[in-house]
């Protein structure tokens, strides 16, 4: 054998052992990679565990909470924790936004007009949405666990607590002081907010509207900017207050200047986007202290003496 013949014989031999040890390297980095990628992503890519959803059709607010049943039926049980549409929009905290951000309100604000809110899109196609696994899940629960609903009406406010923690403060509006007849309970009512404490029993999805007043069904509602609507489909919270269900519900009102006031005929009123966003903080079971405190500190720790509005003893 030639000296030109071994030399290249020897060379395509390194070659090749070359080679073969840079898919060797390669594939180690690779399988590293993967090691180090988040479980979340690393269980998207695996579509038998179904941790990933990819969102295929449009879906309006008027399908959403009839999609949103879909998926927790479909992927129940395949979790090791009691999935629910609370849990599962809590970890996809971003539909929340999207839902505040249909408030009629806000829309104008952008200059838009929206006649049926209904109709407005919550989730697109090729959208991802991720099912926690059981560990975020139960972190989930347990701040739920630890959630309470905190109402003073003199002071217009409702403020959620986590804890001892107030996470979010709202303006609300509250009954009227002052007795009225009313067709739907057809008798003399006490329109004042009752004041107890209870917690949240259901919720209506797709509350049907009623006047109490005359008892006729209505649809649509004329906004603050005197221009009219379609109803929107926003939750109402049901409530249960010192063992009584009287129909004092907490629900977003479409007027919100009459925030701040004792304007409605016993339910608290809060503004659309404020109420999903009480809607997902707080799930059935909830506590709620329904109050009546005309002293109060303010932020800076001074004390207040608030208006007696339902003219009660201080």
């Amino acid at each position: 054998m030639s000296k030109r013949l071994l030399y290249t014989l020897s060379f395509l031999l390194l070659l090749l052992i070359s080679i073969t040890l840079a898919k060797l390297l390669e594939s180690n980095k690779e399988a590293s990679t993967k090691n180090t990628l988040p479980d979340r992503v690393m269980v998207a890519k695996k579509h038998s565990l179904s941790r990933y959803i990819l969102v295929q059709d449009t879906v309006p607010i008027k399908n959403y909470f009839d999609y949103m049943d879909s998926l927790v039926t479909a992927y129940d049980s395949l979790t090791q924790y009691p999935l629910s549409e609370h849990i599962l929009v809590n970890f996809n905290s971003w539909i929340i936004d999207t839902l505040a951000n249909t408030d009629y309100y806000r829309m104008a604000a952008r200059d838009s007009f929206v006649y049926d809110q209904r109709e407005m899109i919550v989730l697109k196609p090729k959208d991802s949405l991720f099912i926690p696994d059981s560990l975020e899940a139960y972190s989930i629960i347990d701040a739920f666990g630890k959630t309470r609903i905190d109402i003073n009406l003199p002071e217009y406010k409702l403020r959620i607590f986590k804890d001892s923690i107030a996470t979010a403060i709202y303006s609300i509006r509250i009954g009227q002081n002052k007795h009225k007849y009313l067709k739907m309970g057809e008798k003399l009512t006490d329109l004042r907010t009752k004041t107890g404490n209870g917690h949240i029993i259901g919720f209506r999805k797709n509350p049907a509207f009623y006047n109490p007043t005359t008892g006729k069904q209505f649809f649509v509602t004329r906004r603050d900017d005197n221009k009219t609507t379609l109803m929107p489909q926003i939750p109402w919270i049901v409530t249960e207050i010192s063992g009584l269900r009287n129909g004092q519900l907490i629900h977003p009102t479409t007027n919100p200047k009459s925030l701040g006031k004792a304007s409605s005929n016993g339910c608290i009123g809060v503004k659309e986007s404020d109420a999903w966003r009480i809607y997902y903080d707080c799930p059935i079971g909830t506590d709620i202290h329904i109050r009546y405190d005309l002293k109060i500190v303010n932020d800076l720790g001074a004390e207040l003496l608030l208006k007696d509005i339902y003219k009660q003893d201080i």
